[in-house]
């Protein structure tokens, strides 16, 4: 007889969740995509989901050490709309909130080595409302749009975009934005190996992006899931645990 496993781990609240994925833009529901074996979305809610109702619990995240914690609202799959009505609106996969920082998280898993990676960012994007602080992420997008910047594992026009999402959200609750790029590194997809040359090259594209959007209004940020669990402790860590064995992030 096949025994199925539950999409959510120990003390993730399952229906809360549900509820939120079915009202959210990603289709995770409809899609299927939660019950893929190689689901980014599925990870990303058992590792935020957890700290829904416990936000102050939340550990925090290594190269955001500086900023106020704790935690005072974790969300997964929060919008952050731009400054107009209509179109279509960034969803990140979680969010948190401090009292004084909005953190949106970007969340990959098996992403950066699977997809081909595009540029599509409309006419709207060129919008004068995105404030001087913004500069560094208006040059990306240009540098993205000329092919004078390529990335072949991070989807840069992606976090292009949510950083706009997150500078206009950020200036409506009065808070500090900043994305963080949260990503795996699987030494597998299915049989196949990926090798530690292919993870090095996706930090490298991560490292470059960063330096080319330093200093803009929306700081980004990065880690990985791993050094993000090794801060994690008591109950926590026990999750964090039960992450690694499910996920092997």
């Amino acid at each position: 007889m096949m025994i199925r496993t539950s999409k959510f781990l120990p003390g993730v609240p399952e229906d809360r969740i549900l509820s939120l994925l079915a009202s959210a833009g990603g289709n995770e529901l409809e899609s299927g995509k939660l019950d893929s074996p190689e689901s980014s979305a599925a990870l990303a809610v058992n590792a935020f989901g957890w700290f829904l109702d416990r936000p102050a619990d939340l550990p925090p995240f290594p190269p955001l050490a500086d900023i106020d914690w704790p935690a005072q609202r974790v969300d997964i799959e929060r919008q952050m709309r731009f400054p107009w009505r209509g179109g279509r609106h960034p969803w990140l996969d979680a969010a948190v909130e401090t009292p004084t920082h909005l953190i949106g998280i970007e969340s990959k898993r098996f992403e950066p080595f699977r997809d081909a990676k595009t540029v599509n960012l409309s006419d709207a994007y060129d919008r004068d409302v995105w404030g001087d602080g913004m500069a560094p992420f208006t040059f990306m997008r240009d540098a993205l749009r000329r092919r004078d910047a390529v990335f072949a594992y991070l989807d840069s026009a992606q976090l292009v975009k949510h950083a706009f999402g997150l500078v206009t959200e950020g200036n409506r609750i009065g808070k500090a934005p900043v994305l963080l790029y949260l990503y795996a590194e699987p030494d597998k997809r299915e049989t196949s190996a990926i090798s530690p040359e292919t993870l090095a090259r996706h930090r490298a594209e991560i490292a470059s992006f960063a330096i080319d959007v330093a200093g803009a209004a929306v700081r980004f940020a990065s880690c990985s899931y791993r050094e993000w669990f090794d801060g994690w402790t008591g109950d926590a860590c026990l999750h964090a645990g039960a992450i690694i064995d499910r996920f092997h992030p």
